[in-house]
């Protein structure tokens, strides 16, 4: 069996890492906001604080460790399918997106992130058992797509019949 590298040690993946992108979220925001002024020693103390401050704090350190997770295999996700459209939609002039594809990615993306602050909240199984596992639940879902295909079906001909 592999041993656990110096990365993979409790201390690191515990304080050092996340105080680390705590300190650099924070101290980046500060100094380029100047909420405290010009001070680049009092930018460093303050986020030094609310890194330890984070560290120590159990719940907050786990949500930010589920989001972390997430945001890596989406960015992989992403890059694949960009990967693969540029493929697909490259010309010689370059690529230019079509609007509905930006409106489409702009939703898709913030559906993606509602989820995933849902999943790392840990608040999604009782928000799932409350729209899913109810005795309504079953024809509200099946009214509420039948009705959101047909308005979906008249925005298309009202489109079309401009």
């Amino acid at each position: 069996m592999a041993g656990e590298t110096i990365l993979q040690h409790w201390v690191v993946t515990q304080f050092i890492l996340p105080f680390t992108l705590i300190f650099a979220l924070v101290y980046a925001i500060l100094g380029k906001t100047k909420v405290l002024g010009e001070g680049k020693q009092i930018n460093a103390i303050v986020a030094g604080v609310l890194g330890l401050v984070f560290v120590s704090a159990l719940e907050p350190k786990l949500i930010v460790e589920n989001l972390i997770l997430f945001l890596t295999v989406a960015i992989v996700i992403i890059f694949v399918v960009l990967l693969l459209w540029g493929f697909v939609g490259a010309t010689k002039d370059g690529f230019e997106v079509e609007k509905w594809m930006k409106w489409g990615l702009w939703i898709i993306s913030g559906i993606a992130v509602i989820v995933a602050v849902i999943w790392a909240t840990g608040v999604g199984s009782d928000a799932f058992d409350f729209l899913f596992q109810q005795s309504w639940s079953e024809s509200f879902w099946t009214n509420f797509a039948f009705i959101a295909v047909v308005i979906a079906a008249l925005a298309l001909i009202l489109k079309n019949s401009k």
